[in-house]
């Protein structure tokens, strides 16, 4: 298939386009590259903003698509609280005219990142599809207001849409040629990884009475390469059965913030200092999927989210990379 693929330099679609290349896709990824890196695409990039209509619309011009793969937004949920507008504009915005130039070329299959966001803290565990839905950020609530959009673009003109809502991505490539590289980072394991190679003084977890095992937050992680192959099968499905769906993408079980940090210190070796700090306004006790739907529906299932490999291809990536794809 030919795939458009927006966001594709980021760190889940990097993964993506790889795993789609190897399955001998014709790929073209579309990114501003605010966040993503050239480095990480081994295919055609046309470098283009999705709020600037003339650049998609030019790519669709050029390029009769089978379908599309949408990882393009903001997703930090802190700074989606201090400048709602900027994620509000872009995921909204910029998906919309994502949508209007599939419309116009003829083009009705597309495959969204969405979030586990949409649900929010709601209490019960594990999440399913059909549950209450609270998102707690603007982040969050411009996913499911995207996914909406999606419903109403799928009634009105069979533009097919498979929403894929994501857990706690980690890990890297099993070859340690890609992985993950914010700026700034924001997320738990790249942060004990950059205190295990000595880029940070200590490790500080956020509060040690929550209603855990140990007292930490507990969250589903899923490998980012078990990510990929849910957007391959999202998006064969969709070829095949034309049927719009949404699906969890997690594990279904979840691991406290002090299992994570002493599989890093086990897999590093490196027995770095922790603190524990106060608590983060709005962090939920534990937070994992039920994701038996894809399972049933897809035939999906992760091969590669045992804590374990998670955090030995992530450690294989940052000490080989200690300043992501710029710094070596």
């Amino acid at each position: 298939m030919k795939i458009l693929v927006t966001g594709g330099a980021g760190y889940i679609g990097s993964h993506t386009v790889a795993e789609l290349l190897k399955q001998g896709h014709e790929i073209i990824v579309f990114d501003n590259l605010v966040y993503g890196h050239k480095e990480a695409v081994a295919c055609p990039l046309v470098i283009g903003d999705l709020l600037h209509k003339e650049e998609i619309n030019t790519v669709f011009e050029k390029v009769k698509f089978d379908g599309v793969i949408h990882f393009a937004a903001y997703t930090a949920s802190g700074e989606s609280m201090e400048v709602p507008a900027k994620y509000f504009e872009n995921n909204l915005q910029g998906g919309l005219n994502l949508l209007e130039a599939m419309r116009h070329h003829g083009v009705d299959k597309i495959v969204f990142s969405s979030t586990a966001a949409v649900y929010g803290f709601v209490g019960k565990l594990p999440l399913v599809e059909d549950g209450e839905k609270k998102p707690s950020s603007v982040y969050g609530q411009s996913k499911l207001m995207f996914e909406t959009i999606l419903e109403w673009y799928n009634q009105l003109f069979g533009i097919g849409s498979i929403r894929l809502r994501y857990f706690n991505a980690a890990g890297a490539s099993l070859d340690g040629s890609i992985g993950e590289d914010h700026k700034p980072e924001t997320h738990l394991i790249p942060l004990i990884m950059q205190t295990a190679l000595g880029l940070k003084e200590k490790q500080i977890i956020f509060g040690n009475d929550y209603k855990t095992r140990d007292g930490t937050n507990v969250r589903d992680y899923i490998h980012v390469l078990d990510l990929a192959s849910a957007h391959i099968k999202a998006l064969e499905y969709l070829s095949s059965k034309k049927v719009s769906d949404v699906f969890n993408m997690g594990t279904g079980r979840g691991y406290s913030n002090l299992e994570v940090v002493e599989m890093v210190k086990k897999i590093t070796g490196v027995d770095f200092p922790v603190e524990i700090g106060s608590r983060r306004p709005g962090d939920a006790d534990a937070l994992y999927a039920d994701s038996s739907k894809i399972k049933e529906i897809l035939g999906w299932e992760p091969k590669y989210s045992d804590l374990e490999i998670i955090i030995k291809t992530a450690w294989n990536w940052h000490k080989s990379h200690p300043g992501g794809f710029a710094g070596g």
